[in-house]
């Protein structure tokens, strides 16, 4: 049995087949509904499985047709007195700007649409309007179409809404998408997702330590990325990049091994030490009390510079905690020659040393 409709009722329901001319929507029933296509825009990548809101417009030989909105040359003074009772979207021109806001003509109806109800996120001079065919919503209606206000923000907020619920279905935590990179800043990068704007945090970009995003992105870049977190009520979205690389710490044992001697650059100075890297994505630690001639109270920033390049040995790998400990080769090479040294002595013989007698106490 064919289900009833009344003119202008909303209705929730599934794309289920996008030809060149024609959206066919899912009824509950043995027949489809058909939207024109033309509505989607050319752009549009409305596709089987969509969901979409339409409105019931008529029966049309034996087809039950639907909108998304109603066009601005169709629509008599009934058709606005429905949109405004059931909120369906209606075209208009914008004709000029007027006191207080813009004056908009729907069919044969002048409307009028005040400043703060004209864009949504992007505010334009209002000269960019003019002449402009847009989408309303119709919010109030009075002495017979006499007296009409219209606010193109609600439809540009319902059709963004919509988008959001869409994308919130697809942008969850592990998934893996496609983002272009947008704009580069201090803190990362920010990365465009089917439109919407998200964040590529300048510690999600690569293993390896980066002080300046520009260094691995570029603005236009094509991405995969792996989300990371999805906070949809406050629309914040974080990606990460280095999450779909292998993780050096992974195989940290076949690249560095305790007792090899390294020459790595200084990626960090902190009060307590120097961060040196040591392999891709790999960093070690040498201790303020490590350095030579260095006391706690010495400000590590003052002496030594990020890039510096330092001869380390590896003295401990902590796999679990992802720490390496390390000391500077120069005092290994000391402690070697001093205990080198000390093993030549012979202090029971005639040339008895009593430095090297001392420095085997």
């Amino acid at each position: 049995m064919q289900r009833r409709f009344e003119i202008g009722q909303a209705f929730e329901t599934t794309v289920v087949a996008v030809t060149d001319s024609t959206v066919f929507i899912d009824l509950s029933a043995k027949s489809e509904g058909v939207v024109d296509r033309a509505e989607f825009g050319p752009e549009s990548s409305i596709k089987e499985g969509d969901k979409i809101k339409v409105f019931f417009t008529g029966e049309v030989d034996g087809e039950m047709r639907f909108t998304t909105k109603i066009a601005g040359e169709k629509a008599d003074k009934s058709m606005l007195e429905n949109a405004w009772k059931n909120s369906i979207p209606v075209e208009g021109r914008v004709e000029s700007e007027i006191k207080g806001g813009f004056e908009v003509k729907i069919g044969q109806t002048r409307a009028f649409c005040p400043y703060s109800q004209m864009g949504f996120k992007k505010k334009e001079e209002a000269s960019y309007y003019i002449g402009r065919t847009l989408p309303f919503i119709v919010t109030e209606y009075k002495n017979e179409g006499r007296n009409v206000l219209v606010s193109n923000r609600k439809c540009a907020e319902n059709e963004y809404n919509q988008g959001l619920a869409s994308l919130a279905s697809q942008i969850v935590p592990g998934a893996v998408v496609e983002a272009s990179v947008e704009s580069i800043e201090k803190f990362g990068a920010f990365v465009n997702i089917q439109g919407f704007r998200a964040l590529l945090p300048i510690s999600e970009l690569s293993f390896e330590r980066v002080s300046d995003a520009g260094e691995v992105v570029e603005v236009g870049q094509q991405l995969k990325v792996k989300v990371l977190s999805a906070d949809w009520k406050n629309e914040r979205v974080s990606v990460s990049l280095k999450a779909l690389e292998a993780n050096p710490w992974d195989n940290v044992t076949s690249l560095v091994h305790v007792g090899d001697k390294i020459t790595g650059k200084v990626v960090r100075i902190a009060d307590f030490g120097l961060f040196i890297n040591l392999a891709k994505g790999i960093d070690g630690l040498l201790h303020v009390s490590e350095l030579e001639d260095i006391s706690a109270s010495t400000n590590l920033r003052k002496v030594y510079k990020i890039g510096q390049e330092i001869s380390v040995v590896v003295e401990k790998i902590d796999e679990a905690n992802k720490r390496i400990s390390l000391r500077s080769s120069a005092s290994l090479e000391q402690e070697e020659t001093a205990s080198s040294y000390m093993s030549s002595q012979d202090d029971d013989g005639e040339t008895y040393n009593p430095f090297a007698a001392l420095l085997k106490k």
